[in-house]
């Protein structure tokens, strides 16, 4: 049942513009599967679909297309730069956290694009529609991380 519900979010998103999971989760529930917003966002997880720009300018989810042979894991630090300053609006600390704000929907591409840029300066990333909540190792920590993303908003 996962995997064909996973070709179908696959087919889904290929030949129409989804811009949110609860899209996605209704689209699934209309074809039968009877699946949770919590559901859709494992599968986009495990899927590795993101948001991004679209060649008709539309933020929606996409995957990678087989012949590409491009994943989520071979992005350049480059591609994943380009993928952080296109969904960040600001970034702030707060003792050993920070808060990422992005644009309606682009939490998760942001996260993805800090979670690989920025590994090793964070002990846990949450993704939400809108927000980014980073958790650092110590507050000094934060201020440097929160430095760094503001310093890559500012160079784009």
């Amino acid at each position: 049942m996962k995997n064909q519900r996973h070709e179908v979010i696959l087919d889904l998103i290929k030949n129409q513009v989804c811009v949110t999971q609860d899209e996605l989760q209704e689209k699934l529930n209309g074809m039968g599967f009877k699946v949770t917003q919590s559901t859709v966002s494992r599968d986009i997880k495990q899927l590795r679909i993101i948001k991004a720009l679209d060649s008709a300018g539309n933020y929606r989810y996409m995957a990678p297309s087989p012949q590409s042979s491009i994943s989520v894991k071979t992005h350049t630090g480059q591609q994943y730069t380009d993928m952080f300053r296109n969904s960040v609006v600001t970034a702030e600390s707060a003792y050993n956290d920070i808060v990422v704000k992005c644009y309606a929907g682009m939490a998760s591409t942001a996260c993805v694009a800090i979670d690989h840029l920025f590994y090793d300066k964070i002990i846990g990333s949450l993704a939400g529609e809108d927000t980014v909540l980073l958790i650092t190792k110590s507050p000094e920590n934060a201020l440097e991380l929160t430095e760094s993303l503001n310093n890559m908003l500012r160079k784009g």
